[in-house]
């Protein structure tokens, strides 16, 4: 149809072009669905498109008349169809069309999907109808959320649930048998130490923790112990230690040990630790991913048979992501690149800069040549990150009066969000523990760790100077 003719044709006459362009479409590629199922059938698409019509007497009798499809079969052509049922089945069940003209994904809010019959179901159980089965299993819109961290880590699959810890604690759970032992480093999120020395020894499994550098007890442990995992973060939390992927990955796999990396600080944008050796790359998708301090999510990404693994776990355990989410998710990732390039820029910048003032005691920051690890983030990372820790000179009321004293960042337990966030470890998350388990944690009392938003890098330096001067 020209121009022209699309033009007279008015609305009605377009809109019954894009129904019918919605029904000869055929979706081959069906997220969320195996590469047997994707290919080998196009069902999914070709269910007729509804067309949307008023509720009327007209379509109140055409339905009593006809028999209104349902998921099962028909309703008898006897039955008289009361409003009560008209309400949940018209406009709906006479098949639903396939939306491919949105610009955005659209968000699928359903518990569970259905079947036009039981030969459909059993194609479906046997991977020849692409579809899905129920909500904990899989959605379309959480899928696109895992298509698009697969591309951007160069993965083989990803699965994305409900939260950081639930992707970190369903892998461990996955990968690790009863009476197994894992390796993993001194520096990291406290709730996943919590978890390996509090819950997996109820299940006989054991853990050796290690300096992030030591290599030469990386490899004893390699030799004493069946390790069921390597678990790392890089940069860690909240010294921002770089762990050196490519060895560790040289020493496991020696050993038929699976390694993961925790890059939630790193992003995709500045390492790709699968490109470095990993088998596995986990993300708090509630930080740079989504972005916008609106969302908790996780995620886990690498090799199809790993994650098949987790995958299973994770339908058994639950935690399943949100579609709501999922869609907050997909919009916050648009702008990732911009966001962290601008955030590594402000956080370098605050980095040398409190690095030369007077009373700061130590900046770590892996962009730094004063980094422990500053080589390794060289060779692995393309910008450093958002995250500046560093040291006060002073106790811990002097440094909580500078956190007390800044006017732009929130005081609050995150990072990678476009606010620049603030907290003192010592007392947003480690208050509990008491000065001497804090100390063989190797946490100060005078530690910062600041996280770089969006905002101008003049205006939160000043931010941070006149504070400074307060102290």
């Amino acid at each position: 149809m020209t121009s022209a003719r699309l033009l007279a044709a008015g609305p009605v006459k377009l809109r019954a072009q894009s129904l019918q362009t919605c029904r000869d479409r055929h979706v081959h590629n069906v997220l969320g669905c195996s590469n047997q199922q994707r290919n080998s059938t196009l069902r999914w698409g070709r269910r007729p498109a509804t067309k949307v019509q008023a509720v009327s007497e007209e379509l109140v009798d055409s339905v009593a008349s006809n028999g209104a499809h349902n998921g099962n079969g028909t309703v008898p052509h006897t039955a008289t169809i009361k409003q009560s049922t008209l309400s949940v089945h018209a406009g709906e069940s006479g098949g639903r069309c396939k939306v491919a003209d949105s610009l955005t994904t659209p968000i699928c809010c359903t518990s569970t999907y259905y079947f036009q019959d039981t030969a459909e179901l059993i194609a479906y159980q046997e991977g020849r109808y692409g579809s899905y089965e129920y909500g904990r299993y899989g959605n379309p819109t959480t899928r696109v959320v895992e298509e698009k961290i697969r591309e951007l880590e160069g993965a083989e699959d990803c699965l994305v649930s409900s939260s950081g810890m639930n992707a970190a604690t369903t892998m461990l759970l996955a990968l690790v048998p009863a009476g197994g032992h894992i390796i993993t480093t001194t520096d990291c999120y406290r709730r996943t130490r919590q978890f390996i020395q509090t819950v997996l020894p109820k299940m006989g499994v054991t853990a050796t923790v290690l300096d992030p550098a030591d290599m030469g007890a990386l490899e004893q442990a390699l030799e004493e112990h069946d390790v069921s995992v390597y678990f790392s973060e890089s940069p860690t939390n909240p010294y921002l230690r770089c762990v050196d992927v490519p060895r560790i990955a040289e020493l496991c796999h020696a050993k038929n040990t699976p390694i993961c990396i925790d890059g939630t600080f790193a992003t995709p944008i500045n390492q790709r630790a699968i490109d470095l050796g990993a088998d596995l790359v986990l993300h708090s998708g509630t930080k740079y991913l989504a972005g916008h301090n609106d969302v908790l999510a996780g995620a886990i990404c690498g090799k199809s048979d790993l994650i098949a693994q987790i995958r299973a776990m994770h339908n058994v355990l639950g935690g399943t992501l949100d579609p709501h989410a999922a869609y907050l998710m997909l919009r916050g990732m648009k702008t990732l690149g911009l966001r962290v390039e601008h955030q590594n820029k402000t956080a370098l910048e605050i980095a040398k800069r409190l690095e030369r003032h007077p009373k700061i005691e130590r900046v770590h920051y892996p962009g730094l040549p004063s980094h422990p690890d500053h080589h390794i983030a060289k060779e692995q990372m393309k910008g450093f990150g958002g995250v500046v820790s560093f040291e006060v000179r002073g106790d811990l009321w002097t440094t909580a009066k500078f956190v007390d004293g800044v006017r732009i960042p929130y005081i609050a337990p995150s990072l990678g969000g476009v606010e620049t966030l603030i907290e003192q470890p010592t007392v947003i998350s480690y208050w509990d523990q008491g000065p001497e388990k804090r100390a063989a944690y190797g946490i100060k009392d005078n530690l910062i760790r600041y996280s770089c938003g969006i905002e101008d890098i003049e205006n939160l330096w000043d931010d941070i100077s006149q504070s400074l001067e307060q102290i």
